[in-house]
């Protein structure tokens, strides 16, 4: 079981960050994973965060299970599949300086989108697209698969769909249920849990499964918009310095 202090103390602020963002404060997680990384590898890190997301899956799904849109699941499934299959096959190469750049590049990207282009893509609604849906699908696979971070390229996709707040909530939290039990098998091929992951990943499920539930409480009953706009600054600040880190080693 890991003893270092320091695990603990970037750890239990990513799971709740992971939380509220399965609880329906979609994005906010992204922050949990540059977080992880800041104290152990980011793979070290994936392996810990994926039992813990799926216990977190298993609640959101429940809260959210009447409302989910199936067509933007269908384009976008296949796609993340591909993903994952193509991540797979690459982990062995992508170094650990790689991926804290590319934590730290997908970090600032998405608060770029947030900061501007979302506004924009918010003004019209696009219909569905099967290869649009492929390509932002493998996107999310890969990026979920290798840093857990798949939200971005999912909420592409998906926020110009004119979904309901509840069924994009409820549509993310399917996918992403789905993504996560598909990244098992190749997860354990890999090498990738242990003994010393897998209780690592025990001892933060009672603070996931609370900050789950408190992520569903505030979608449903209040704003965040200035939750985000703190959570986007800090996301925007750990990602410059992770892509320091990782040109620096």
């Amino acid at each position: 079981m890991i003893s270092d202090p320091w695990f603990y103390a970037v750890a239990l602020p990513a799971v709740t960050l992971f939380g509220l963002s399965k609880g329906g404060l979609g994005g906010v997680g992204l922050l949990g994973m540059p977080l992880m990384a800041l104290v152990m590898s980011p793979i070290q890190a994936a392996a810990i965060m994926l039992p813990v997301l799926m216990v977190q899956d298993v609640y959101t799904v429940w809260s959210f299970r009447r409302t989910y849109d199936v067509t933007t699941l269908w384009n976008l499934l296949p796609g993340a599949l591909a993903g994952i299959l193509a991540a797979t096959l690459v982990a062995a190469w992508i170094t650990p300086s790689q991926i804290k750049i590319g934590v730290g590049l997908l970090a600032i990207g998405f608060c770029l989108y947030v900061w501007i282009g979302s506004r924009l893509a918010m003004a019209s609604h696009a219909p569905h697209s099967f290869v649009s849906g492929s390509v932002f699908g493998a996107l999310s696979g890969f990026s979920s698969f290798v840093i857990h971070a798949g939200g971005p390229p999912f909420n592409v996709y998906a926020v110009r769909r004119g979904l309901s707040r509840d069924d994009f909530v409820g549509t993310s939290a399917v996918f992403f249920a789905v993504v996560n039990w598909l990244k098992v098998p190749p997860y354990f091929t890999l090498g990738q849990f242990t003994w010393d992951s897998l209780t690592a990943s025990a001892t933060l499920v009672p603070v996931a499964l609370a900050a789950n539930a408190l992520g569903v409480y505030i979608v449903r009953r209040m704003s965040t918009a200035l939750f985000y706009r703190l959570v986007y600054a800090a996301t925007f600040a750990i990602g410059v310095k992770l892509i320091w880190d990782g040109m620096m080693t």
